[in-house]
């Protein structure tokens, strides 16, 4: 995931792409693009959307963790460790009833 955000900063910065973003406007990008991700469910059920065209989902899904691989670089967030204590936290607030 480090090489990954280092090709995107390089990316952004050759287009001159808001050098050195600040969190809170990485974190609205986030949030934008995940609505354009949800656009393609819109008044159609989850098969025919992806049916209809599976590409561009993928690509809204990119844009989403491309938003967020630059959010967490700001914040200093390391994503994978930051998502195991999660998954942790949430095992003990929803444990397995047996």
């Amino acid at each position: 995931m480090k090489e990954l955000t280092k090709e995107i900063k390089k990316f952004r910065d050759e287009r001159g792409w808001g050098e050195n973003p600040d969190a809170r406007s990485l974190a609205i990008s986030v949030s934008l693009e995940a609505s354009e991700l949800l656009e393609h469910f819109q008044w159609v059920n989850a098969e025919d959307a992806i049916k209809k065209d599976k590409q561009a989902i993928a690509d809204e899904a990119a844009d989403v963790f491309i938003y967020l691989l630059q959010f967490a670089d700001v914040l200093g967030i390391d994503l994978i460790e930051a998502a195991q204590q999660k998954m942790e936290k949430n095992a003990l607030k929803y444990p397995i009833h047996t």
